[in-house]
């Protein structure tokens, strides 16, 4: 593969919108959106609006055959994760690479169950949070893709291609030297701040003024802090410190993913953050109090929202 033309995104939430959005706006992209038929129609009613403009993407349905995807973005939730990986089979060939931008630290395991390691760069999505009511985004454009092989001290043919792709679609990115780190890293920030805004109904602002607020953020992160380096992530010290210094360049009046799923009556991705570090406590005898609190709170938020 010379370079990445036919592209695929599963999810066409906040996040994925970000990208389709990107990749339709650059010349000599073949961009579709992965969906049933059902979904493809309703998307067709109701059409995105992103910042203002209306887009209507070209659809692609999972029993197609004609079309192969040199890059596959999953950006579902992870409670799509397996339909997903489902879906894509008719669209992955033996050099088509697969960028699962889930939140968590276990998403790219289950991609390369699937379909074999060699197809997987591991990646995550960070930047500002997108405000979404129904169908309309909207987002700031600030935010970057983190993503390369488990070490890029130096980088492998899909990293460059990836790259390259990125740098045709004005996509800003990182591919940090230590990936398993960074994955970590995220994972702190969405163990600390989505779970604490979730519970407090706080804000990016209420973070940055209330000390209270933030401290429960911290505990949060505390405990997961302790279960990275059980599993071997390196300076792992430096994670908090590092959180906190982005925390603080956070839009004051913007609200994690998290708390805009509860308001807007979304199940939220508890399981995946404190069900996870509770998990993970019990195998290496890690006590995680905040983290197990918080998964009985939100899980009983969701019950009352399912309704």
């Amino acid at each position: 593969m010379k370079q990445i033309n036919n592209v695929i995104i599963c999810g066409l939430g906040a996040i994925g919108t970000i990208y389709a959005v990107k990749f339709s706006q650059t010349k000599n992209i073949n961009i579709k959106i992965l969906a049933d038929s059902k979904r493809i129609e309703k998307y067709k009613n109701n059409p995105t609006i992103f910042n203002g403009k209306e887009y209507k993407f070209d659809f692609i349905t999972p029993d197609k055959s004609d079309f192969t995807a040199d890059l596959i973005i999953i950006a579902t939730k992870n409670s799509g994760l397996k339909e997903a990986l489902s879906q894509i089979k008719n669209f992955v060939s033996k050099d088509t690479i697969i960028l699962s931008l889930l939140n968590g630290i276990n998403s790219e395991e289950e991609v390369a169950k699937a379909y074999g390691r060699d197809k997987i760069l591991y990646s995550y999505y960070i930047g500002h949070t997108s405000t979404r009511i129904g169908r309309n985004i909207i987002h700031d454009g600030v935010f970057k893709t983190v993503f390369g092989e488990k070490e890029n001290i130096t980088k492998s043919q899909k990293v460059k291609l990836v790259q390259q792709l990125f740098d045709r679609a004005k996509i800003p990115y990182e591919i940090p030297c230590d990936m398993q780190y960074s994955m970590w890293w995220k994972f702190l920030v969405n163990v600390g701040y989505n779970q604490a805004s979730a519970v407090l109904n706080a804000s990016y602002g209420d973070f940055q003024q209330y000390e209270k607020v933030n401290s429960f953020a911290i505990n949060l992160m505390k405990e997961a802090q302790l279960i990275a380096k059980a599993q071997g992530v390196k300076n792992t010290e430096t994670l908090i410190p590092e959180i906190l210094n982005v925390i603080k360049t956070m839009l004051p009046e913007t609200k994690t993913s998290m708390l805009q799923d509860i308001e807007a009556k979304r199940q939220t991705e508890v399981d995946i953050f404190a069900g996870c570090i509770s998990r993970l406590g019990k195998k290496y005898n890690i006590k995680t109090p905040y983290n197990d609190i918080c998964y009985e709170i939100i899980s009983a938020i969701d019950e009352k929202n399912s309704k």
